[in-house]
């Protein structure tokens, strides 16, 4: 529920905090056992410099947790504290899917059996 509507609110206020050239997308979002805090973790695309946008989501923290309570207050009691984290995992993936194909194109995945 936190992702989901997480994403609705960097819809609505990213373009304010980022500009619009970045795209930012929630790739997951792990709450503490006491649901007091969301550690959520972003995708930053089209952008060189990510941390930045890390950054300046930190800067609004206190305007994100407001908007984001103002969706889920029907909903759930407290509203948790929010970190936000980059999420790498997409970029690691193509990272490594290059050196496969470059280590197949030298030949040095040894020979495929058909």
């Amino acid at each position: 529920m936190v992702r989901r509507n997480f994403s609705l609110v960097l819809q609505e206020e990213g373009k304010y905090i980022f500009d619009s050239g970045p795209l930012v997308t929630v790739t997951s979002v792990r709450m503490t056992p006491d649901l007091a805090l969301a550690k959520i973790y972003l995708s930053v695309y089209n952008t060189d410099n990510k941390q930045a946008v890390i950054l300046s989501m930190n800067e609004e923290k206190a305007r994100l947790r407001q908007s984001l309570g103002h969706r889920l207050r029907k909903h759930i009691r407290r509203i948790p504290d929010v970190d936000f984290y980059l999420d790498e995992t997409l970029d690691e993936m193509y990272r490594l899917n290059a050196i496969f194909n470059k280590l197949h194109e030298d030949g040095q995945m040894g020979k495929e059996e058909e």
